[in-house]
């Protein structure tokens, strides 16, 4: 009888050993607060300097997450250069000094003069008047190392944000046609000075012609009566000069950082879940009342990124069915450039994207919740992600702070306007006051500052929600009547 009664419990622990894990318990084996705080205390640490785009330390923090994601299985992306992506962002940076000069009259910035592109250079040209210098101004004209002269604007807008639209079509139209650079009269309504507040500060943008691109330099001269052009047209003047000093206009190092785990499915691997998270943050800027100027963003979004790094180490360990695709990214604090970028310029095809899995953050004021921005605009995934909350705790709810847009502020819309459902996973919050703004973006934000047994519980539901998604036999998409439906259904070739 005790021989019986011990092979049966012998089989009963076999039975048991061998009984595949469930997705909770695959999850639990995996997130572990020390090591999320581990990886947020360093990326929102001091010697990040907040992890500004364009800075030094966001190419620091880029090699830590792509050595975590390497460390945990995920593999480099077909395509790509490693585990990153090249994002061609120019930092241009504003003129210290600039000077116009011809036939005796001399211009310098600041009083009658702005300096809209370029960089530290001399440029000495043959002068030709182009009227408004738009396209039908160039036909059988030769401007080849010329330094184009034109009226500002079309002689109908009155609009600084079209007046800037005319003058950035402009400044392509002189570099198509060989101009060794541009200037435009201003006699528009707006103050100068007050134009000019514009073009004082440091600016980011894509360049897709990266370092293949010349730069020439583009002015806009004070002309409020118009005699500095009636000047021109009434004299014979042959030549110009420019010079700018102290004016940097380069391209960055940034990069996103992306890897893969190939799913286990035969049918469904052919299927991308993309779990994404930006790793910028706003840099070093005007110090708070304890003299601290360091803006580290733990919340926003050193956890963010922490959350995606936790899924990838569960699922280097036990893969879905469907593939993972891990991507962080640069710029999203300067207008989401890391992920327009790569939405423009997908290394993975966007159709074989299923799902994109944003997580983003402002801060919380409610630790029992998570707040999932766009959750109910999808099939499948609500009850998912709610049964992933329940199980640690917390509840899941949609996005309560409407007015503030959030669904497109973050890197998810990149990918929702091509057509890929696309939610954002943020810390809990009942509206957008309190100990959110309190935090958001502010020096304030240190990682000794936020609940990590919260975090627990937050990381584990994302974390379990994801395999749910990624294991799931029905693969999510728009409901019928959200915006992006149609715009889905081309995507993914649905009738």
């Amino acid at each position: 009888m005790k021989k019986t009664l011990l092979f049966s419990g012998l089989l009963l622990f076999i039975g048991s050993a061998c009984s595949p894990l469930t997705d909770k318990e695959k999850t639990d084996a995996t997130v572990n607060k020390e090591t999320i705080k581990e990886h947020i205390y360093y990326l929102a640490s001091d010697e990040m300097k907040g992890r500004d785009t364009g800075s030094p330390e966001i190419l620091k923090a880029a090699d830590y997450i792509a050595d975590q994601l390497k460390a945990y299985g995920a593999k480099p992306v077909p395509g790509a250069d490693g585990y990153f992506q090249a994002v061609p962002i120019r930092k241009k940076s504003p003129a210290e000094s600039a000077t116009l000069d011809f036939s005796g009259k001399n211009f310098e910035l600041g009083t009658n003069l702005l300096v809209l592109e370029g960089q530290s250079e001399k440029v000495e040209g043959e002068i030709v008047y182009l009227n408004y210098a738009l396209a039908a101004d160039y036909e059988g004209k030769d401007v080849e190392g010329k330094i184009v002269f034109a009226k500002i604007g079309d002689g109908e807008a009155t609009d600084t944000r079209q007046i800037l639209q005319f003058s950035r079509q402009k400044y392509q139209l002189a570099l198509e046609n060989g101009a060794a650079g541009i200037v435009e009269f201003y006699n528009l309504p707006t103050s100068f000075e007050q134009v000019g507040a514009r073009f004082r500060s440091t600016s980011l943008s894509i360049d897709p012609d990266g370092d293949e691109g010349k730069i020439i330099p583009q002015l806009w001269l004070k002309d409020a009566d118009n005699s500095t052009q009636r000047f021109m047209m009434t004299r014979s003047i042959k030549r110009a000069n420019i010079e700018i000093k102290g004016m940097v206009n380069e391209l960055t190092k940034d990069k996103n950082v992306l890897a893969m785990i190939e799913g286990t499915d035969p049918e469904l691997k052919d299927e991308f879940i993309m779990f994404s998270a930006h790793y910028d943050h706003v840099g070093i800027g005007r110090p708070d009342e304890t003299g601290d100027s360091i803006y580290n963003g733990t919340r926003d979004n050193a956890i963010g990124t922490v959350t995606v790094l936790s899924a990838a180490e569960n699922i280097g360990k036990y893969p879905m069915r469907r593939s993972a695709l891990f991507v962080l990214y640069t710029g999203e604090e300067k207008g989401l450039i890391g992920s327009r970028w790569m939405a423009d310029n997908p290394i993975v095809p966007l159709n074989e994207i299923v799902f994109c899995w944003n997580s983003d953050n402002a801060g919380y004021n409610d630790t029992t919740i998570s707040t999932v921005v766009g959750l109910e605009r999808f099939t499948v995934v609500p009850q998912l992600i709610k049964d992933a909350n329940t199980a640690y705790g917390l509840t899941a709810i949609d996005d309560p702070a409407g007015e503030q847009g959030l669904f497109d502020r973050s890197d998810n819309v990149s990918f929702a306007r091509k057509g890929i459902p696309a939610p954002t996973y943020s810390l809990g919050f009942r509206a957008f006051d309190g100990d959110v703004t309190k935090y958001y973006h502010q020096p304030g934000d240190n990682p000794e500052t936020v609940d990590y047994d919260y975090l627990f519980k937050f990381f584990s539901s994302y974390v379990l929600a994801s395999r749910l998604i990624g294991n799931a036999d029905e693969t999510p998409f728009w409901i019928e009547s959200d915006k992006y439906y149609e715009t889905g259904k081309a995507l993914y070739g649905k009738e």
